[in-house]
């Protein structure tokens, strides 16, 4: 199967497909509490998201059953003037107080970002009806082949289940962390290039 380049079109489709790989997500389950006010909010957001990792790498499975948002050496970080210009659309997105948890969020995920040149998994997901056939891992892998392998390459999960499918594609715990203010438990992954 190839893994194609996320486009625009894919905007709407990788978003809804996110939002259902990550309902149940520790992160995402703090930021919504509210599971139906979780659903409805999700692809809002990962449009935004879909949106800011335009300068990086946009990977997706044919039938969009999979995609990684991948961000550039130099990139992992979001400006301040980026979320001063996204703030209205983040409110849009979440709300008040779930935008609120989600700075928190993100910015104890910046506080963790580690030195020097990496490619940055920003975000990895599969439609929960097609896990475990190989796709997100194949979408993943086609991103560490393209051009994040010549560098280290980075990410965060909040879900312990995920720590053993990124180990077998290379990636090793570097440091486990809380997000303050009762926020959930996340482990920062590393793989060295090549």
């Amino acid at each position: 199967m190839t893994i194609c380049t996320a486009g625009n079109a894919d905007r709407d489709m990788v978003a809804a497909m996110l939002a259902r790989a990550f309902q149940d997500d520790p992160a995402t389950s703090w930021i919504l509490p509210d599971h139906a006010d979780r659903a409805r909010r999700l692809p809002r957001l990962f449009r935004l998201l879909f949106d800011g990792d335009a300068g990086g790498m946009r990977l997706i499975t044919p039938g969009g059953e999979a995609a990684t948002l991948w961000r550039g050496p130099g990139q992992a970080d979001i400006s301040l003037w980026e979320m001063v210009r996204n703030a209205p659309a983040l409110l849009h997105a979440l709300g008040m107080a779930g935008a609120r948890r989600a700075l928190l969020v993100s910015g104890a995920i910046a506080a963790h970002h580690p030195p020097g040149d990496y490619w940055y998994l920003h975000i990895a997901g599969c439609d929960p009806a097609m896990q475990g056939k190989g796709l997100g891992g194949l979408a993943v892998r086609a991103g560490l082949q393209r051009g994040a392998g010549r560098l280290p390459a980075y990410l965060e999960t909040a879900t312990e289940r995920n720590l053993g499918f990124y180990r077998a594609i290379g990636f090793e715990i570097v440091d486990e962390w809380n997000v303050p203010n009762g926020g959930p438990r996340f482990w920062s992954m590393l793989r060295p290039a090549g």
